[in-house]
């Protein structure tokens, strides 16, 4: 592994290790305002959410590595600090990058991309019609992180409002995450679609407190086959299934005939039960997977 001291790298540099291995980043689209009125949107993926009670996002609309100069955003937000921002989908994204290009102050980059103002219900800026959840922001605080090339400008933005296009819910009132069609920024010209094909589930360990790897057999944790995630999997159960559970399982036909064919051949029958076991983590069943690894 090669290890880099930050210090001896260019500022280019580090952002280029950054923003290829820090991802994939939500992108924040922030629509602003000058004094004047002038509106400007830009896309920022040095951003999150940070607090729920008060809901609150931060955003940094850096400095220039280039040249050190300061983006139209973070001037406007000085003047008003207010801002919306526009959640991006996979059908805006190429008007969205084209909105990052540096227009000379004044322009408006909801003309230029050709995208559609909508009036905001509580702050000046307006949201972006095409984005499907659209948060309207008051600035809390700026905070300068540095005058030097790429140093951050942390954006606290409180949100007042939320804006859900009622197409990406579901029969609950939820977002449905299949629906909402996301994007997000990776290193260089590369971003990242969520589709439907490509989201998982992880079960959160909210409510059970799980016996972790640690509490694995030796045999289980020490597997060829069962990779670190399948371990996770096990070691996230509160409780193991009872030696019952065990018996009824291992008379289902399948297990019978595994057994019957590895009598007297205890390295094969692992490999089989820990192959099987291992199908069933990757589909999910974590107690069935459990069941097998403890049939004898």
């Amino acid at each position: 592994m090669k290890s880099f001291h930050t210090s001896d790298l260019t500022p280019l540099q580090i952002q280029s290790y950054l923003n290829h291995s820090v991802a994939p980043r939500p992108i924040c689209f922030a629509s602003t305002v000058d004094k004047d009125g002038n509106v400007n949107l830009s896309p920022f993926s040095f951003f999150n959410v940070f607090s729920v009670n008060p809901p609150v996002c931060v955003f940094s609309p850096s400095r220039r590595v280039r040249d050190n100069t300061t983006k139209h955003t973070l001037e406007n937000l000085k003047e008003v600090p207010e801002c919306v921002i526009n959640i991006v989908n996979y059908d805006m994204v190429q008007q969205v990058s084209l909105s990052s290009v540096e227009y000379a102050k004044g322009v408006n980059e909801f003309i230029k991309s050709g995208l559609t103002p909508l009036a905001s219900d509580l702050v000046k800026p307006p949201r972006v019609a095409e984005s499907y959840v659209q948060f309207e922001c008051v600035v809390r605080d700026i905070i300068h992180l540095a005058d030097t090339p790429g140093a951050g400008n942390l954006v606290i933005a409180e949100i007042k409002v939320i804006h859900i296009n009622e197409d990406i819910l579901d029969a609950n009132g939820q977002i449905d995450q299949a629906k909402i069609n996301l994007v997000a920024r990776l290193g260089g010209d590369w971003y990242c679609r969520v589709t439907a094909d490509n989201l998982f589930k992880v079960a959160k360990p909210v409510s059970t407190i799980g016996i972790g790897v640690d509490a694995l057999p030796h045999g289980i944790r020490n597997s060829k086959i069962l990779t670190g995630n399948n371990l996770g999997q096990l070691g996230n159960v509160e409780v193991l299934p009872t030696d019952s559970d065990i018996k009824a399982y291992a008379q289902t036909s399948e297990i019978k005939n595994l057994l019957s064919a590895t009598i007297r051949d205890g390295q094969t029958r692992e490999l089989q039960l820990h192959l099987k076991a291992k199908a069933l983590l990757d589909e999910g069943k974590v107690t069935e997977a459990w069941l097998v690894l403890l049939v004898e």
